[in-house]
């Protein structure tokens, strides 16, 4: 079995002003996950504001360091105590895909640059090598490569340019991609093309992904394994079915208990018209 993440004991604290008047806010505070898997996963972390969970995030794409504890991707440590890799290897096994996709790129250059660049920076590649994948990055989310090349931000959708922001993560072939709320910032009628997106690359590409959200009934369709997060705890992990069918813990309850479902929006409604 693969350790596809795994984390043990591990805790960001950050400081706020000065070191006597100053205060101490913890944003992870041992957080415990483990998955084992010989095919790839998605899981996903869920909790509202300010859970910890996007410092999960930035914790395993390195962008924070962990005050203590330590993070596994893939049999890798990658954060913490024994981190090894370098960046370039780091950036072959991880890839971030970030809430909005209009700040991931520049409006005064054009998206496919970056992309380019990626395939050349990171994945080490030469010029026709990064051509050939930029052009299959594209076409593994459904863009043609003609339709993006020479393009800026605001001739792309949100939904376009998320995509675009996932053919650019898949360059470097990750083990796992780390989307952090990656559907929020889409119109609501096109972001089932993103989690839909997200399953098929799992099923067929081979990759696992670490999806954050605050929405636990795209967790429930997406995910294999459900983290949620409070207060910067891991209050409930398991299987994303266990979780959503048999909650142990009250804040996952209140969770699912806030979902509105169509029967109690609409249960008001036909008391009155009766």
């Amino acid at each position: 079995m693969t350790v596809i993440l795994k984390t043990e004991n591990l805790n960001k604290v950050y400081r706020r002003g000065g070191l006597v008047a100053g205060k101490s806010i913890t944003a992870l505070n041992d957080v415990n996950i483990t998955v084992e898997s010989d095919k790839p996963v998605v899981i996903a972390v869920v909790g509202e504001s300010g859970s910890g969970k996007t410092t999960l995030a930035k914790t395993l794409l390195r962008l924070e360091t962990p005050t203590s504890g330590r993070a596994i991707v893939y049999d890798t440590v990658v954060a913490g105590q024994g981190a090894t890799p370098s960046k370039r290897a780091f950036l072959g096994l991880v890839q971030p895909i970030f809430q909005n996709p209009f700040e991931a790129f520049s409006r005064y250059r054009p998206v496919d640059a970056y992309l380019q660049e990626t395939a050349r920076r990171v994945a080490g590649m030469g010029d026709d090598e990064a051509e050939a994948a930029v052009a299959a990055a594209l076409r593994s989310v459904g863009l043609d490569y003609g339709d993006v090349r020479g393009k800026y931000t605001s001739q792309f959708s949100g939904g376009e340019l998320q995509r675009i922001s996932v053919a650019r993560a898949l360059i470097p072939n990750p083990k796992l991609i780390v989307a952090d709320e990656p559907v929020s910032m889409i119109d609501a009628s096109r972001r089932m093309i993103i989690i839909n997106l997200f399953k098929r690359l799992r099923d067929d590409a081979g990759r696992s992904f670490l999806y954050i959200t605050h929405d636990l009934a795209t967790a429930y369709y997406i995910s294999d394994y459900i983290a949620v997060m409070n207060k910067g705890q891991v209050v409930e992990f398991g299987p994303a079915r266990a979780v959503m069918n048999n909650p142990s813990h009250a804040y996952t309850r209140l969770l699912l208990d806030s979902i509105p479902t169509i029967k109690s929006r609409w249960r008001p409604r036909l008391a009155h018209a009766g």
